[in-house]
This record gives structure tokens, C-alpha cells and sequence, in this order.
């Protein structure tokens, strides 16, 4: 056994690495969608719509069509048109009234297109105009209302 004390700890060759071996590493983290498991959505909703959008999509015509299907809990769903056409895509903070639209109920709308190359469309300022015969309707609140 001898009595000798280990040998002093070499100063940092580099400059930039000084003082890291000290502390603790830790990084403060931003606060990301994708971290939760939920992506973000690439459409438009009324929140993120830019306000030039909006004002566009305002000044254009109103068009007719038939609600193919809305799913509540995924908060969207498909126009068809009542001029014949592609369905158009629908999400539920653009429902105007009380009602979850359902499968055949007339609805008015009009169309915005979607970033970011602006090649599909979706319906905007949605309206049901008549609630499809012989369905069960839900208000926003919960309330089941028989047509």
C-alpha cells in the first residue's frame, strides 16, 4: 500500500469545454405537439385560417350539396356536391347552428381552398338547411332531437 495521492486532474485542453464536466448536463426543452403523440393538423381550421382566406372565401358564392358523412369525434367530414363534382372536405368548427350534420342532410356552404398548394377545397360558413328525414339529430350540447 503506498501512500501516495493520486495524481491531480488534467486542466481542459479546449477552451469551449471548460466548466462542462462540472455540472450536470440538462437542456431545457420546448413544449412540441409531436412529443404527446399528436400531429399537428395541416388544415385550416376557423382559428388558423389567415384572415385573407377568410375575407376570400366570405365574397364567393354559396353552393348546395348533401352531407356524405360527419364523424363528431374525429371533428370532420364530406359534402357532396349538389352540382355533381369531388366531395369536399368539412371540419367542424366551419358548422354553423345548433346541429351535428349527418348523413343526407341539406346543408349551403362555401369553399375556401387548402394550403399549402391550394389544389383541394373545403367547405366554409356550412349551413343545414334541411335535416335529413327519419335521423336522430344531436344539438352541440348533447341533446338528441328526432326529425
Amino acid at each position: 500500500m503506498s501512500s501516495e495521492p493520486p495524481p491531480p486532474p488534467q486542466p481542459p485542453t479546449h477552451q469551449a469545454s471548460v466548466g462542462l464536466l462540472d455540472t450536470p448536463r440538462t437542456r431545457e426543452r420546448s413544449p412540441s405537439p409531436l412529443r404527446g403523440n399528436v400531429v399537428p393538423s395541416p388544415l385550416p381550421t376557423r382559428r388558423t385560417r389567415t384572415f385573407s382566406a377568410t375575407v376570400r372565401a366570405s365574397q364567393g358564392p354559396v353552393y348546395k350539396g348533401v352531407c356524405k358523412c360527419f364523424c363528431r369525434s374525429k371533428g370532420h367530414g364530406f359534402i357532396t356536391p349538389a352540382d355533381g363534382g369531388p366531395d369536399i372536405f368539412l371540419h367542424i368548427s366551419d358548422v354553423e347552428g345548433e346541429y351535428v350534420p349527418v348523413e343526407g342532410d341539406e346543408v349551403t356552404y362555401k369553399m375556401c381552398s387548402i394550403p399549402p398548394k391550394n389544389e383541394k377545397l373545403q367547405a366554409v360558413e356550412v349551413v343545414i338547411t334541411h335535416l335529413a328525414p327519419g335521423t336522430k339529430h344531436e344539438t352541440w350540447s348533447g341533446h338528441v332531437v328526432s326529425s
